[in-house]
């Protein structure tokens, strides 16, 4: 019986690895005339200017409900994807921001639905981070539209704020091509995790919803979904008020999985791609929903026989009073450009995983101990570690819920390392490099060729939550979304189902 054709997101992460043999090729450079402005402008709005509830210290507003309650707002957006730095680059600026993204070209863009407050409107916001303000575009109640289009997730019952993710393709295809897709999730992640941090800094409590009917949401904001697509939504349960204490609700949701697709031109496999992933309407009933797994499984996926296990328990990190030490590091978070090549102690790994993946750890310090993420129970994570002192030189699976690293091949693989990061210096001298990884065959089998979606945000979420442990802690960290995809599993010992989906370096800056 001959084998079923791969399903479309199986097609699309073949295709757009990079191979030794290959890459030369695709490398055409890049028409720097044609270089995408990562800003959105609106001609016709309301501006609320957000920058006065900034600059002041939180305890200033404490008799004034109204300042209070924008200074709330004012702060999550900020420390979410807030311009945090001005760096000048060729004769001009680069505008950095508070969540990390691949070549700083910041596909991603951040709405505001209001179902109408005592001081916000109800309408449609997009919020301007150049002026640390919201644009009031759309003055009508689009509230139940807003529902309707998420197919009525009980998070929208009660709430009376969202936050809605879009992506603007071109600003990563640009420079990354078909494969800026992958960076576009990834970077979707990466603001999904601050968003959530943000949220306990500010006394929200974010509820994510990935399963959403995508032309609605698209036809809500008034974008074309030619040029963007909306990518996550969020509702923003208010912790002050007692009824928006909610209980968590799905986040994912499958779409269909496309087997029969015609042959897709180079240029044109992203925009394929991306509405190959979408939910109609009228379809989620015909789909098999995922059973619901577990909070946590029994036992993490790979205990290797005979393997060196070695426990990760720590101390928590300590983010100081009402999260302050939090707000500060995220403000202040970099990607690093280069490393010594020196150690990190034992300590400072443990902590960086703790706390990645133990966020029970964190309950009194007044962090979401079960933050929402897709999927969690699909990503795995191996650590290829070249300079940790206590700790041999290897690639290793951490296994979060025993809290325990697991090694599976004793070797220093800096040299590898530099090769697998497409000659970046930085997976060379990075004291560890971490994998995320997922079976992409048993993930589409679950959730459909949209879990293509889920997995990389996942991963980015993740990948910011390391990014903001190891700046705390002093050290240097950044992503990598370019990497020779097949080569990774066969240096590492990395088993071939697993799919690599992200790469983080870390080390002691230069």
């Amino acid at each position: 019986m001959p084998e079923l054709r791969q399903s479309i997101a199986q097609h699309y992460h073949q295709r757009t690895k990079y191979d030794p043999q290959t890459i030369a090729a695709k490398n055409k450079g890049l028409d720097w005339a044609k270089q995408p402005v990562p800003f959105k402008e609106y001609k016709i709005g309301s501006e609320f200017d957000l920058k006065p509830y900034i600059q002041e210290k939180p305890e200033v507003f404490t008799n004034n409900p109204e300042s209070q309650w924008w200074q709330r707002l004012s702060r999550l957006l900020f420390c979410s994807y807030g311009l945090t730095a001005k760096m000048p680059s060729m004769g001009s600026a680069v505008y950095l921001r508070a969540a990390p993204s691949a070549g700083g070209l910041y596909p991603a863009e951040v709405y505001v639905v209001s179902r109408g407050t005592p001081f916000l409107p109800p309408g449609l916001y997009n919020y301007q981070c150049r002026s640390h303000s919201l644009m009031h575009y759309w003055e009508s109640d689009v509230w139940q539209r807003l529902q309707s289009a998420c197919l009525w997730h009980p998070a929208l019952d009660s709430t009376q704020l969202a936050i809605i993710i879009t992506a603007v393709f071109y600003r990563s295809e640009w420079r990354y091509e078909d494969r800026a897709y992958r960076r576009i999730c990834l970077d979707s992640g990466h603001l999904l995790g601050n968003i959530e941090l943000a949220s306990a800094i500010a006394d929200y409590r974010p509820h994510l919803i990935g399963g959403f009917v995508d032309e609605q949401v698209n036809e809500l904001l008034y974008i074309d979904p030619v040029q963007e697509g909306a990518i996550a939504v969020t509702a923003l349960a208010d912790l002050l008020d007692i009824q928006q204490n909610l209980p968590t609700g799905p986040t994912a949701l499958p779409s269909a999985t496309e087997t029969d697709y015609p042959e897709v031109p180079d240029g044109e496999l992203l925009s394929y791609f991306h509405c190959s992933t979408q939910i109609q309407q009228g379809t989620i009933g015909k789909l098999n929903l995922p059973q619901v797994k577990p909070e946590k499984s029994l036992e993490d996926k790979y205990n290797f026989p005979f393997c060196q296990k070695i426990s990760t328990v720590t101390t928590p990190i300590d983010w100081g009073k009402n999260l302050e030490e939090l707000e500060f590091t995220i403000l202040h978070r970099r990607s690093t450009r280069a490393y010594n090549g020196q150690n990190l102690t034992f300590e400072e790994l443990k902590t960086l995983l703790d706390f990645t993946y133990q966020p029970q750890n964190y309950i009194d310090q007044g962090l979401d101990i079960h933050p929402d993420y897709f999927d969690l129970n699909l990503i795995e994570t191996f650590i290829a570690v070249s300079g940790v002192e206590e700790l041999e030189t290897g690639c290793y699976y951490y296994a979060p819920q025993a809290q325990e690293l697991r090694q599976i091949r004793f070797k220093n693989f800096r040299r590898e390392l530099h090769f697998l990061c497409l000659g970046q210096e930085l997976g060379r001298d990075a004291a560890v490099v971490v994998f995320h990884t997922a079976d992409l065959k048993s993930s589409v089998a679950q959730y459909g060729d949209r879990v293509y979606r889920y997995l990389h945000m996942d991963a980015g979420h993740l990948g910011q939550r390391l990014n903001l442990a190891a700046v705390h802690l002093r050290l240097g960290v950044s992503g990598i979304g370019g990497f020779f995809d097949d080569q990774v599993n066969e240096v590492l010992g990395i088993p071939n189902e697993e799919a690599v989906l992200y790469v983080t370096t870390i080390g002691r800056p230069r």
